[in-house]
This record gives C-alpha cells, sequence and structure tokens, in this order.
C-alpha cells in the first residue's frame, strides 16, 4: 500500500479510534451523572436512591467483564476492525433502549447489555494504533485516543446537565450511530493479518493467560496498576453528594459536575502522562509517580472539610489530572503482549479494572456502616493504591518495545 494511502488510513484510524472512545466514555459515565434524575423518573424513593444507584453500576460493570472476554479474543481471533465496530453497535443501541426504561429491572437488563457493548471499543482501537504505528511515537498515537476519548464524560456532564435523562441516553446513541459511517475508510492493521495467516498459531486463547505464570503476572500487574483510577471515579466522585453531608460542605456537591471536573483532569493527565512517557522514554517511572500524586490528591479529598462546590471542582480536577495515566495504562498493556494475544489482553485489562468496581464499592458499602462513609473511604483508597504500588514496580518496561512477535505456550 502506498505510503501516501498508509498516512491517510493511519489519521483516519485514530479519529476513529478516538471518537468511539469519546461515545463509549459518554456512555460509560452518563449514568453517574443522572443516576438520580432518571431513578426519580422511573418511580424509585429517594432513600433507595444509592442502593439502586450501587445495583446499577454492578450490573453494567458485570456485563464490561463478560464483554471484556468475548470481545477480546474475538478481536484476536477475528480481527480489531469487526470488534471496534461491533462494540459500537451494541453500546450504541443501548444507550437508546435506555431511554426507553420504566422499570427497575429493565434498566439493571440494559446497563448490563450496555455494559457488555462499551468492553470493545478502547481495547481494539488501542491495538490497532499501536501495531499500525512505530514503536517510536506510538504512545503519541494512544495518548490522542484516550485524550480525546476521555473528553466524551465532559460532555456527558454538560448534557446529563442540560437535557432530560432519556434525551441524554438518546444523544449518546446517535453519536455512535453516527460514528459508523467512517468505517469504510479504516483498514485492519498489518501486523494482525500477517498474523492471521499462520493457521498454528493460537489466537485468542484466553486461557493461555494463566498456563503460564510469567504471563499470568504481567496480566494480572496490568490490571491492578488503575484500581485507584476506578475507586476515585465510581466511588468518591460518584458519590460526592453523600460526601458532601459527611464533610460538612456549605452547599450540595453535585456527582455530575464533579463527572465533568475529573474527566477534565484525566484528559489534562492523559496527555501530560503521554508526553512525560514519550519525552523521559518510560512508561513504568511515569505510572509510579502519578500513582503518588493519586494517593495526595485522596487524602486531599477526604480530609477537606466545610468546603463549598468551587472547591470541591478544583479538587476533582487535582484528582483527574493525578489518575491521568489511563492512556499509559492501557499503552503498557498493549505493548506486554504478542500480537496473538494482544487484543485479548488489551480489551479485558481496562474491563476487569472498570468490572472491579463492583469488589471496590460492595468493599465502601460493607465498611460504610461500622466506620463511616469519610474512613471507609480511605480503608479501601489506600488499599487500591497499595496494589497499584506493587503491581507497577513488578511490571516490565515497554517504551520502545518492538510488537511484531507471539506468544507461546
Amino acid at each position: 500500500m502506498p505510503s501516501s494511502y498508509q498516512n491517510k488510513n493511519l489519521v483516519l484510524l485514530i479519529i476513529v479510534a478516538s471518537l468511539g472512545y469519546f461515545v463509549d466514555i459518554y456512555d460509560l459515565v452518563l449514568f453517574s451523572v443522572i443516576r438520580v434524575s432518571s431513578l426519580r423518573g422511573i418511580g424509585v424513593p429517594d432513600e433507595q436512591l444509592l442502593t439502586t444507584g450501587v445495583t446499577l453500576i454492578n450490573a453494567q460493570m458485570l456485563g464490561m467483564l463478560v464483554g471484556g472476554i468475548w470481545w477480546g479474543i474475538l478481536g484476536d481471533k477475528k480481527g480489531r476492525l469487526k470488534v471496534l465496530f461491533g462494540s459500537i453497535i451494541m453500546y450504541s443501541l443501548a444507550n437508546i433502549a435506555n431511554g426507553f426504561v420504566t422499570n427497575v429491572p429493565a434498566y439493571i437488563v440494559i446497563r448490563f447489555i450496555a455494559g457488555v457493548g462499551l468492553a470493545g471499543e478502547l481495547g481494539a482501537g488501542i491495538t490497532l494504533v499501536a501495531e499500525s504505528m512505530s514503536k517510536e511515537k506510538r504512545g503519541y498515537g494512544t495518548m490522542i485516543v484516550a485524550a480525546v476519548g476521555l473528553l466524551g464524560a465532559v460532555a456527558a456532564g454538560l448534557v446529563g446537565d442540560k437535557f432530560a435523562w432519556q434525551t441524554s441516553y438518546f444523544i449518546g446513541g446517535g453519536l455512535g450511530l453516527l460514528l459508523l459511517l467512517l468505517r469504510l475508510g479504516v483498514f485492519e492493521s498489518d501486523m494482525y493479518q500477517k498474523t492471521e495467516q499462520q493457521a498454528r498459531v493460537p489466537k485468542g486463547d484466553f486461557l493461555l493467560l494463566f498456563k503460564n505464570f510469567s504471563i499470568f503476572k504481567k496480566y494480572i500487574n496490568c490490571i491492578l496498576i488503575a484500581l485507584p483510577v476506578w475507586f476515585v471515579v465510581g466511588v468518591l466522585i460518584t458519590f460526592a453528594p453523600e460526601f458532601g453531608k459527611a464533610m460538612g460542605a456549605t452547599e450540595p456537591l453535585s456527582a455530575g459536575k464533579g463527572i465533568m471536573f475529573t474527566y477534565i483532569g484525566i484528559s489534562l493527565g492523559d496527555v501530560l502522562a503521554g508526553v512525560l512517557s514519550q519525552l523521559f522514554k518510560t512508561r513504568k517511572k511515569i505510572i509510579i509517580l502519578f500513582l503518588t500524586a493519586t494517593l495526595a490528591s485522596v487524602l486531599l479529598f477526604l480530609f477537606s472539610r466545610g468546603i463549598n462546590e468551587a472547591q470541591f471542582l478544583g479538587i476533582c480536577v487535582l484528582l483527574g489530572l493525578s489518575t491521568g495515566f489511563w492512556v499509559i495504562f492501557v499503552t503498557v498493556a498493549a505493548e506486554q503482549f504478542g500480537t496473538n494475544l494482544r487484543a485479548t489482553v488489551t480489551t479485558t485489562v481496562p474491563n476487569f479494572v472498570r468490572g472491579s468496581v463492583v469488589l471496590i464499592t460492595l468493599s465502601f458499602q460493607w465498611l460504610k456502616q461500622p466506620f463511616g462513609i469519610i474512613n471507609a473511604a480511605l480503608i479501601v483508597g489506600l488499599a487500591t493504591l497499595a496494589v497499584a504500588f506493587v503491581s507497577a514496580y513488578n511490571l516490565q518496561e515497554t517504551f520502545g518495545k518492538d510488537l511484531d512477535y507471539l506468544e507461546q505456550n
């Protein structure tokens, strides 16, 4: 293929992956933004808003666990491109269906289906970009995908604040379906096509991740380094109204605005982390740096008292900025494994992290009764950070690594 066509395909690929992740994140965090309004809209009493909200978040995240495995295996067996657009179709239709729910059971089922759909886009997009760019420059490509995509949370905050909750879901579904129009100009990665022709190579063998201890160790470390990201988003920001009351905030704290400002910070952090990793030619040290910043910002949030909305939103930006190593986290996952397992890993890892919200929120709920909401969050937050630091220390440095290789049993 002539270089001019390759360059055009690469640019279009980055645009599609970025916009796909934009809509992905929009849907992923929209429920946190419109949790109260949507549940009240279908008749859920105020005293059940918190517990019902946790149930729905857990249903969505369980769907992402299932979808992560399914889409990941398909990505290595059938191609990254098919997964990229298949997942976009599923979560877009689920988004539209969400706008028609009238009861909690239907809401739970559709959030689960949406979770399955949401699980495929990021891994497929990052894998395609990583395999299509040079080893020296691919960090910039994945940085653009993550930074643009995470702005979908900002859009979710703005839309959820200005429109009815049903309309907010319809907008997300419509954006996803419009994105499918760009499908015709994107091609499969050459690296995958070369592997596809090798019939004897095990492709998308999920169990291979558990058969070999060294492969398993890499896989688990890739998952655990990002637990603090979803502790921040899934606990501190999602339940900001409840934290505000416990902190004695001078005015109600909005989860919707908190999500928006946190993801502004995450997007800025992703750009900063991506640039720093390219400049200093290291992924591992940058992750440890950002984890340290996350520890400081979590402590700042939990020990704040009597804050107003402006101070809360400022802390949200700091929380987002410090957890903005998501781009490096996903890039590292892609760089750790061979072409025959890369999509499986890159798709399952972020979704297992997202799915960890189930355990994180359940632990938080369990500890909240005896210790109170602030201390419960402190215990869970410090635990996730401790695990993340150990996992980051155990990671291999992957900057500039050649990705054209296979994993063997």
